[in-house]
């Protein structure tokens, strides 16, 4: 059976010479889950969803978490946080500037100047396209405004940072609550719990006018067995003992 070539594109001699042979199975692509629907994506303007994303930088010194809302196809919302490199602070300060408002295929071919970030956007794109999101089944997605929830009271990254030698053991030295102030020991030298202080309410207190050193006792608090009654022999300032 012949059939009048009606492509647009140059073909070769060989492929010009062949006989035609009709595609029988055309179903379209597999539905992902998009915002609580199985959506048939054949457009960027199909993509909806809300998820995260983790690159990071050539050397792996630093990385990033990159967080999108996607409606769509196009970013409603940025959340871009960094850790362990200076300079990708300014590269998140521009990508969160110019993420919302561009198609994520548009966002996956811009150069976010860091590593990190771009390594981020191609992972989180991949999870997007793939329907793998944190919103694949919530009915409607999140609302924009989510990436903000994410970092709670504060608005403030969750930040752990820990430290421990073979000698002399460890040290807590941030955790998710804030900033560890003292280490809670036991009768063994064991640590059973910790204080911390909420660096982002205490400055929330001091932008309302309250004293600093009343703000910082007020954004103080512990975890763990830290009272004496609960067995804490000892207290230790990770950063100082």
């Amino acid at each position: 059976m012949s059939k009048v070539s009606e492509c647009p594109y140059a073909m070769s001699a060989e492929v010009q010479n062949q006989s035609f042979v009709r595609k029988g199975c055309d179903h379209g692509p597999a539905p992902i889950p998009e915002e609580g629907k199985w959506i048939q994506a054949k457009e960027i303007s199909d993509i909806s969803a809300y998820t995260h994303g983790v690159g990071w930088c050539a050397p792996q010194q630093g990385a990033c978490k990159l967080s999108l809302n996607v409606k769509n196809g196009i970013i409603e919302e940025a959340l871009v946080e960094t850790i362990g490199c200076s300079g990708m602070t300014h590269s998140a300060a521009m990508a969160a500037e110019i993420l919302p408002g561009k198609t994520i295929l548009e966002a996956l071919n811009t150069d976010l100047v860091c590593d990190a970030i771009n390594t981020a956007m191609r992972e989180l794109f991949l999870q997007i396209v793939y329907g793998r999101s944190q919103s694949a089944f919530s009915e409607n997605g999140l609302v924009i405004g989510a990436g903000l929830e994410d970092l709670g009271k504060g608005a403030r990254s969750m930040v752990g940072t820990m430290y421990g030698t073979k000698e002399k053991g460890v040290r807590y030295l941030e955790m998710t609550e804030g900033y560890c102030t003292r280490m809670a020991l036991d009768e063994n030298d064991e640590v059973i719990g910790y204080e911390f202080v909420s660096l982002g309410k205490m400055t929330d207190f001091i932008k309302k006018g309250m004293e600093p050193g009343e703000a910082y006792e007020k954004a103080k608090g512990h975890y763990g067995r830290f009272a004496p009654e609960d067995g804490a022999v000892r207290y230790i300032d990770p950063r100082k003992e």
